[in-house]
């Protein structure tokens, strides 16, 4: 008998204590859930701030004040207003002068850093500062600019507002412009390129990246150190600006120079049908150059199977350009070359080929070319290949037939 009521006794101590850990574990979830229900109304109002002031409309102004610094001014003392310390350069501050036009263009970033950095676009269509379109030259130089004292003729005297100079040459290759000169330290960062090869394309799309970081950039031209302008700055600049297309060259080539070059493997994102061929000085408009450089898949397409004998550079930029933005351009370009002698590389000009008589039948080549909704007789802007040769007799020719 003792030994049962013993045996109940312990059941209901048993139960007893089960029933008292039970309420203590609800009074603990009833403790846990109000504390959560006090956190989470405390860090949804931040969440509100949050989301209030990243708006789109704020978009530049949330990324300069929120960008860090450039790598390589991270040892100098971070300054905002670049007043007070001699250690802080005014064109490395985040402020809105130096995010819309970088002075200084030497950086550490890489081709990927450099396309993300630059396709931003602003969700908002004005702009916070009087914005006048600039011109971009980009220049692609294997070495020095043979033509550098033509085109500093060419500038002399000009709006600066209106155009920015980019040099992209080997590395290794210093090229020392007095601090007088407009190129004056506008080399930017560069990797090797190979001639036939899609290092072409990546120096064309490096240029391109740089440029666009100036947010008044609004026309970009390609040229080589080879390249000279037929028209004075004015010309150009109204030519060019006040074009609703941009100017890449882009036709279907049937021939096996054309065609022939294609590769199945593209396929199915790109097919023969969309393959086109073009020269590649070209001038295009801001919002081309940000889809060129915001471009991986077709770029990655091109490195993979646009391989030698297929020349990236003749095809990748008519191509991708025909396919997505073909309305926007005028399928030709704006840079005379002389293809007539056949072969791989176009005729070259010397000093006894340059005469009135060449300048003018450039420009005058008896035919009219589509301008917006009309014709014009300018067709070309720019000519090459000319020689180191023809400088001094381009240069005598200058102020009386080119105007600069």
């Amino acid at each position: 008998m003792n030994y049962k009521m013993r045996g109940r006794g312990e059941k209901d101590e048993f139960v007893f204590k089960d029933s008292s850990i039970g309420l203590i574990r609800l009074l603990c979830f009833l403790i846990l859930f109000v504390i959560g229900i006090i956190i989470g109304l405390t860090s949804s109002s931040h969440v509100d701030r949050y989301f209030i002031t990243s708006r789109p409309d704020n978009f530049y102004t949330d990324y300069t004040t929120a960008a860090p610094a450039p790598s390589y001014a991270k040892t100098a003392t971070y300054d905002q207003n670049c007043s007070t310390n001699s250690n802080c350069k005014n064109d490395d501050c985040l402020s809105m002068e130096s995010f819309r036009m970088p002075k200084n263009l030497t950086h550490r970033m890489t081709d990927n850093e450099l396309f993300w950095r630059a396709s931003m676009v602003p969700d908002k269509p004005e702009y916070p500062f009087d914005r006048v379109p600039k011109l971009a030259f980009m220049f692609m130089t294997r070495g020095p600019l043979p033509f550098l004292p033509l085109w500093e003729r060419f500038f002399r005297g000009q709006d600066e507002n209106k155009y920015s100079i980019y040099v992209h040459s080997n590395p290794g290759v210093r090229l020392d412009f007095e601090n007088s000169s407009v190129f004056y330290q506008r080399q930017i960062p560069s990797k090797d390129v190979k001639w036939g090869t899609v290092t072409l394309v990546d120096a064309e799309r490096r240029l391109l990246g740089n440029a666009l970081l100036d947010f008044s950039n609004d026309r970009f031209i390609l040229l080589s150190e080879s390249c000279i302008p037929i028209y004075n700055f004015p010309t150009i600049y109204n030519y060019l600006i006040g074009s609703t297309h941009s100017f890449l060259d882009s036709y279907d080539d049937p021939s096996r120079y054309g065609r022939g070059r294609y590769s199945r493997r593209m396929k199915p994102d790109i097919k023969l049908r969309d393959w086109r061929k073009g020269s590649q000085w070209f001038e295009i408009h801001r919002t081309i150059g940000i889809k060129i450089i915001s471009d991986t898949k077709y770029y990655n397409l091109f490195k993979s199977y646009c391989l030698p004998s297929c020349y990236p550079d003749e095809h990748y930029l008519p191509t991708f350009v025909h396919m997505f933005y073909g309305d926007f351009n005028a399928n030709r370009t704006v840079t005379y070359v002389d293809w007539s002698l056949g072969g791989p590389h176009p005729a070259t000009f010397g000093a006894d080929d340059v005469t009135e008589n060449l300048i003018r039948s450039i420009r005058n080549n008896g035919t009219n070319c589509a301008y917006n909704k009309g014709k014009t007789s300018i067709c070309f802007l720019f000519a090459r290949k000319f020689s180191p040769s023809a400088l001094d007799p381009l240069l005598g020719l200058a102020s009386s037939l080119l105007g600069f």
